[in-house]
């Protein structure tokens, strides 16, 4: 990273949130620090925090001088003070402590806090080598059996570093969000390209450890992101672009091209580096070219949060109506519908979401007569989500929270997308994107898809600008909002809301308000 541009990420993620040097977290230092001094620049990627519990939340941040090229790290070892608090200036610690940065995981830190108070604002930073991070602000979720209050979610997915910058996290970072739901596609594995708005770092696509932290450290850099990754805690999951376009388990979008033990050892390197950047607990760190992913998150009584993994476990994308309709074709696997299903039906939540990477509404692409079904999504994998169709049918509540279209596109969802009549169990938002696809142009985009409205009547929105969903819960309804950018084509853009959506209480469905 040139000098100015880490001077930049440095001074606008700590002028975020307000970094404070005061307390004893400024005074001291390591042994280690002390004795054998570390390069200057540590905190270049920033500090997060994730998954939110009542008690507690996972702190993050990873040692990296020379972020482009593998860290610049020494190989040992390095003890990272830590510090929470309950005020910006740290006056009242909550809980402090010392954690190590492993040369084996990047010099990562994943500090999985507990003892906090409820439903509350911290602050958190950390030390090492006589230095400290910017200060980040996180939220813990409310008491278990707490029933009323609000909620306020963004939905992100798909940022591709090439296709735009990602100015729609400053609108975000100024909406008070109690947590970011990210459902994938936080990095893209595609090469550098000459006429791109932003040039991918390297000489092309990465397929070892090192090339995938080097393409997280590019993503990172980004100041909008740093900024949000500051301001709230993040629930994240990955989708294809982390690791290979397309990709279904351990089958690569080009099997001719990646044997399977070649794409083992690419999918190893892409989840290590994902969990070396992400701000997940240690049920998350990978086991060679397996990761545990999908998780249910709390929001008191309000909300049950259960977080997919829709890469992993599926079976080989369907090519045709028939393959599709196999009843053997599995998106979740197994253990992870199971665990849904069971998570579900003994929710004691009023309202039940879902994170889903790909889209479950169906999709045909065909106007008139006939069926064109994305294949990538749910619809390729049709005896599955009729089932969980069925399940949601018996469940208050349910909204599922997409990302990977690049397109905002809002549903209802139906038992039976086979039958027209059939009743409406809930509803679906699938989130724009924060930049990929760019700036699309709306009269192509509207002679694309205007013709196939009329076999989609469950679609009630269609929309192809950049931006996110922003969610309103309480318990009588969700009230939506997306929230789009005029371009992302410059770093800085304005921000407005380009549509409101409500769901009620006891209604499945989304209305477009």
């Amino acid at each position: 990273m040139p000098a100015t541009a880490r001077r930049r990420f440095l001074v606008g993620g700590a002028a975020a949130v307000g970094a404070a040097a005061a307390g004893p977290l400024a005074a001291s230092g390591s042994v280690r620090a002390a004795t054998r001094p570390l390069p200057e620049g540590l905190f270049t990627l920033g500090v997060a925090s994730g998954d939110p519990l009542p008690d507690g939340v996972v702190l993050w941040t990873r040692l990296a001088p020379d972020p482009l090229a593998g860290g610049g790290m020494p190989d040992r070892a390095v003890d990272v003070e830590w510090q929470v608090a309950e005020d910006s200036a740290f006056r009242r610690i909550a809980r402090s402590g010392t954690a190590t940065a492993e040369p084996a995981y990047g010099h990562s830190v994943h500090v999985d806090v507990r003892g906090l108070r409820a439903h509350r604002d911290h602050w958190y930073r950390f030390r090492a080598g006589g230095e400290l991070s910017p200060v980040g602000r996180t939220r813990t979720a409310p008491h278990p059996l707490a029933s009323g209050g609000r909620l306020r979610l963004a939905l992100a997915s798909c940022q591709n570093w090439q296709q735009g910058y990602f100015s729609a996290y400053a609108d975000m970072a100024e909406q008070d969000v109690d947590a970011v739901l990210f459902t994938g596609d936080y990095i893209y594995e595609s090469g550098p390209s000459a006429t791109a708005v932003r040039r991918h770092e390297g000489t092309g696509e990465p397929y070892s450890l090192i090339q995938y932290r080097n393409r997280y450290a590019q993503y990172r850099s980004d100041p909008d992101l740093a900024r949000m990754h500051a301001s709230a805690p993040w629930i994240v999951t990955f989708d294809d672009h982390e690791v290979d376009n397309d990709f279904a388990g351990g089958i690569p979008q080009d099997p001719d091209k990646q044997s399977p033990e070649a794409f083992a050892l690419r999918l190893a390197a892409a989840y290590q580096a994902y969990y070396e950047h992400m701000p997940v607990r240690a049920t998350a760190v990978p086991d060679g070219p397996h990761i545990r992913m999908h998780r249910g998150l709390d929001f008191g009584r309000l909300a049950r949060l259960q977080v997919l993994d829709t890469r992993q476990y599926r079976s080989d994308q369907a090519t045709s109506e028939e393959a599709a309709r196999r009843p053997w074709m599995t998106m979740l696997g197994a253990e992870q519908k199971e665990w849904l299903i069971n998570g579900l039906r003994r929710s004691p939540a009023r309202w039940n979401l879902i994170g889903s990477q790909i889209m479950m509404a169906e999709t045909d692409l065909l106007p008139g007569d006939g069926k064109r079904w994305y294949y990538d999504a749910w619809d390729g994998y049709q005896a599955e989500r009729n089932e969980l169709l069925g399940v949601l049918a018996d469940v208050r509540n349910p909204v599922v929270l997409t990302g990977d279209r690049h397109l905002t596109m809002v549903a209802d969802l139906k038992r039976d997308f086979a039958d027209p009549s059939s009743p409406v169990v809930g509803a679906e938002f699938v989130g724009c994107s924060i930049s990929s696809n760019g700036d699309q142009e709306q009269a192509t985009f509207h002679a694309e898809w205007d013709p196939r409205l009329p076999d989609n009547p469950h679609w009630k929105l269609v929309d192809a600008r950049r931006g996110y969903h922003l969610f309103d819960i309480d318990r009588d309804g969700i009230d939506a909002r997306l929230r789009v950018v005029d371009t992302v084509r410059r770093p800085a853009a304005a921000a407005r809301t380009g549509a409101r959506l409500r769901v009620v209480d006891g209604r499945p469905g989304v209305e477009v308000v």
